[in-house]
């Protein structure tokens, strides 16, 4: 160490360097007097004899531990190794570094070019052995320093947290009390959208959908408006990641959380950089007290929660995939019984194809036959069908509880726009009095006063017709029939209205899984159903043959064609199955061309005039023999006056030739200009005949 006087002055002629830092943009807040401070170095260059001083400041806000980029170091090396710095002025040697890898790298680059190192305590040559020393003492102590301070705050972070009363940062719904520690927030409007997020959660089971749902109701959420403070709120249009957060932080729960994230240290361009927000698992976190504080759901929901999570996560080890609408009603609850792989969903023919099941992972990754493959209609409907069985004994329940939980979905809505209404009349008001209170002689604010003052006005109305769009029913939108849903669960089932989505987050709901298998023997899939609970059941499904197809002609259209095709044509017939509502198996109604087709392949014989040999009559040959319309033919039969025969309800009337000679026939058709009827002999006449 020397004195000023001794500068050489090959030294002064070259500049000097003032390195300003500060270790957070804390410090550069909050620190103004040792910033000002390390300016004041530059006079204290002058003085010694520099007339060039440049400053490097650009480091200010970083630390100096080795573990972040500081341009403004890099800076001074630069300049160092060009040869144009002449001395180095620095607060401390803890402003030039915390590590001894940047220390050291510096004091041999000023022995190099023989630059003086300059603090308040003195000047320092690096060249001699003595001051070299002493400023590698000084590093080692200022890294020390910097480990012990560290060492020190997290140890003593630990404790208050272990007994929770450290005050980190909390999440929107909570604040710290002064006096009862950690609370809710006393804003109802914000703990009411969090209970709603968590309720809507419940009912259908995903994060996405939850935030679609009450994005498509118009659900706001507060975004701090001040940072980290949490004392005052902006409320945005719902995000997702607002849902997910909530879902999440187990802070919701009651529970006291610290150490849920960890830094990590990476080795980049040769030097270490350190990272942080790196999630670690439950299990890894240095602090959990339950029942710390005041919960919006208990602990138990919580878990059942991340366990959901999981589960809907795509592609994970472990996870399954959620409902998420398609074709394919039962995509990723099969698992293959012989492999364990679950199987995958595939589209064949022409678009949008038709789903096929099949176990892909051992060919992909082994090249191996595929274990298993079937198509995905039948399966889909036998599981549907089984589904309806199980929960038809409980329908009523169900009926009740969709209904219950239908009003309380209607008043919740109705309760979150209200207090959104309140909240925005508030804010109206608070820009009236604001406006009222500036002078208007200061059109600058108060132009913008009125400005704000006019959308909160806004505001105001889009919340009162929110309102109003709650209270006023849409009568083009029908109500829903939970009484008809608990009498008729398959058309409930199969309702326009309810989405493959929905259907799959019921079976999903009963259903964690599904083994599947094929019974080569019998072609049979064989599919045991693991139920909630713990129940298992097997159900057989038959696997169509190759090239056979699903459009198959119903059997009650068939039984109709066997019964009706000796005595009626194949209009006749094709109109009866209409009347009836059958339709073909390609779901098209029935014309004598596609009678024909099915009988020809089916080998069912033709009518044939002369199978009849004039013993039986149709309506139309019977009204004829008789000389009258078809329509006193028909009131006859339905008076009960001419014995007639159906095949099937809605076939024609098949009519003996021999009973047109009835006695109560003849007598009807002499009864002109009065009905036709005939008196049962069971009858008390009301006027004998005296």
């Amino acid at each position: 160490m020397m004195d000023g006087d001794l500068l050489p002055p090959a030294i002064l002629q070259r500049k000097a360097v003032v390195y300003v830092r500060q270790s957070t943009p804390a410090q550069v807040e909050l620190n103004t007097e040792s910033r000002r401070r390390q300016y004041e170095l530059v006079e204290v260059a002058r003085r010694r004899g520099f007339r060039t001083v440049d400053v490097i400041d650009d480091d200010l806000g970083r630390s100096a531990s080795g573990m972040v980029a500081r341009p403004g170091f890099e800076k001074l090396v630069a300049a160092l190794c060009a040869g144009e710095v002449g001395a180095v002025l620095c607060f401390d040697a803890s402003r030039l570094a915390r590590n001894g890898r940047d220390w050291h790298h510096l004091l041999e680059l000023c022995g190099l070019v023989e630059a003086r190192v300059i603090d308040l305590d003195g000047i320092y040559d690096p060249c001699l052995p003595n001051d070299r020393l002493l400023l590698g003492m000084k590093g080692s102590i200022s890294e020390f320093e910097l480990g012990v301070i560290r060492a020190r705050m997290l140890d003593a972070a630990r404790a208050k947290a272990r007994r929770g009363e450290l005050r980190i940062s909390v999440p929107i719904g909570y604040i710290w009390h002064r006096e009862v520690g950690l609370g809710l927030d006393p804003d109802f409007r914000l703990q009411q959208v969090i209970r709603l997020i968590f309720e809507r959660f419940r009912q259908l089971g995903s994060a996405r959908q939850t935030h679609l749902s009450l994005a498509a109701e118009g659900v706001f959420f507060p975004r701090p408006s001040d940072g980290k403070r949490l004392t005052s709120f902006d409320w945005t249009a719902i995000r997702y990641r607002n849902v997910i957060g909530l879902l999440k932080n187990p802070f919701y729960a009651g529970a006291y959380v610290y150490g849920k994230s960890e830094k990590r240290i990476e080795l980049v361009d040769g030097r270490a950089r350190k990272s942080y927000g790196h999630g670690k698992p439950p299990e890894a976190w240095d602090v959990l007290i339950r029942d710390h504080h005041a919960a919006y759901i208990d602990w138990a929901e919580y878990e059942r929660n991340q366990m959901l999570l999981a589960a809907n996560a795509y592609g994970r080890a472990g996870g399954q995939k959620s409902g998420r609408g398609g074709r394919a009603l039962l995509a990723g609850m099969l698992t293959c019984g012989r492999c364990g792989r679950g199987l995958a969903v595939a589209y064949a023919g022409a678009p949008p194809g038709r789903p096929t099941y099949r176990c892909d992972r051992p060919n992909l990754m082994l090249g191996l036959p595929r274990c298993l493959s079937f198509g995905g209609s039948r399966v889909d409907a036998a599981i549907a069908s089984e589904i309806l069985r199980v929960v038809e004994p409980m329908a009523i329940e169900a009926a009740l509880e969709a209904e219950r939980m239908h009003r309380e979905g209607e008043a919740e809505r109705r309760r979150v726009a209200e207090l959104d209404l309140q909240q925005s009349e508030y804010d109206a008001s608070l820009a009236e009095r604001r406006y009222a209170a500036c002078d208007p002689e200061n059109r600058l604010i108060a132009a913008q006063l009125e400005k704000h003052w006019e959308a909160a006005l806004r505001r105001v109305e889009a919340c009162r017709a929110r309102l109003a769009a709650t209270d006023t029913l849409d009568p083009t939108a029908p109500m829903p029939d939970f009484e008809g849903l608990a009498a008729d669960l398959s058309a409930a089932w199969s309702a326009q209205g309810v989405t493959t989505r929905s259907r799959q987050q019921l079976i999903r709901a009963l259903i964690p899984d599904i083994i599947a298998d094929v019974d080569d023997a019998t072609r049979e899939v064989v599919l045991t159903i693991h139920w909630q609970g713990g129940q298992h059941s097997q159900l057989r499904v038959r696997k169509p043959r190759t090239g056979e197809h699903g459009c198959q002609t119903p059997e009650q259209a068939l039984v109709v064609m066997e019964s009706m095709a000796t005595r009626f044509s194949d209009a006749d017939i094709a109109a009866t199955l209409n009347r009836m509502g059958v339709r073909t198996g390609q779901d098209k109604t029935w014309t004598a061309h596609r009678v024909a087709s099915i009988r020809r392949v089916r080998g069912i014989h033709a009518f044939r005039s002369a199978e009849k040999d004039g013993a039986w009559l149709t309506m139309r040959e019977a009204a004829a023999k008789l000389g009258v319309t078809s329509h006193v033919v028909r009131r006859m039969i339905q008076d009960g006056i001419l014995p007639a025969e159906q095949v099937v309800p809605g076939a024609p009337w098949q009519i003996r030739a021999d009973d047109l000679e009835n006695d109560d026939v003849i007598k009807a058709l002499r009864q002109k200009g009065r009905p036709r009827h005939t008196v049962s002999r069971d009858q008390l006449q009301m006027f004998p005949d005296t």
